[in-house]
């Protein structure tokens, strides 16, 4: 994990017994690290997309969309890609026409600039408080699935996020994390073209440190 990883979830890693190395100032000099250690040490390496991983997020896809087969628009929070890349698999695999939204951070947009681009164009950083879409190089396999497949890829501020987690939380009592409200926060960006239709919204994960989330609930919007 890359130094600054919430503590939280570090603990809780460890709590299941894991053997867990801190490298690198973000997510994807960490994941370099791990993937040259899986080359020099007796260890399997599981990357941050792959096609089981796709397979196994699907399967809230293929939930959400067997109950509300009608959705006219679906946003899905992009870090590595395996949570879009799932749902649009989902949704073809039932032959709907819903459209899936990607949504990333203003300041970690490498997947807005790559689908623009046609190839993968990194970030020189990832400064988001949302871990879970600070990725400052997309993954090829994933960016050829949601390129083609998804309708739009959107951007976010962290005083948006902060502000659909707060939305979250007294609407629903849903603890959402920066990348879990992501989506939402794009929806409200986009509210003017939603009338009228069914939207989904998937929220990714509670993974928020509790002084971020106090932050947070108290107005404030967390620094990266």
């Amino acid at each position: 994990m890359p130094h600054g990883n919430s503590v939280e979830k570090n603990a809780a890693m460890r709590a299941y017994g894991a053997e867990l190395i801190e490298h690198g100032a973000d997510f994807d000099e960490a994941r370099e690290e791990a993937m040259r250690l899986a080359q020099s040490e007796p260890l399997f390496p599981v990357p941050p997309f792959h096609r089981e991983l796709v397979r196994g997020v699907a399967t809230y896809g293929l939930e959400l969309f067997r109950a509300h087969p009608d959705l006219d628009r679906v946003y899905v929070p992009i870090g590595c890609g395996s949570g879009i890349c799932g749902v649009i698999a989902a949704r073809d695999a039932l032959g709907l026409k819903t459209e899936v939204v990607g949504v990333v951070s203003t300041g970690a947009d490498g997947a807005r600039r790559s689908v623009a681009a046609g190839h993968v164009v990194p970030t020189d950083t990832a400064r988001t408080f949302a871990d879970g879409v600070a990725v400052r190089v997309p993954v090829p396999e994933a960016l050829a699935i949601y390129g083609p497949g998804a309708h739009h890829i959107g951007a976010v501020h962290d005083d948006e996020i902060a502000a659909a987690m707060r939305l979250y939380y007294r609407a629903t009592h849903n603890l959402a994390e920066g990348a879990g409200a992501a989506g939402l926060a794009l929806a409200l960006q986009e509210r003017d073209d939603l009338k009228g239709r069914k939207v989904g919204l998937i929220l990714s994960g509670a993974n928020i440190d509790r002084p971020a989330y106090a932050q947070v609930l108290r107005g404030e919007t967390p620094q990266p």
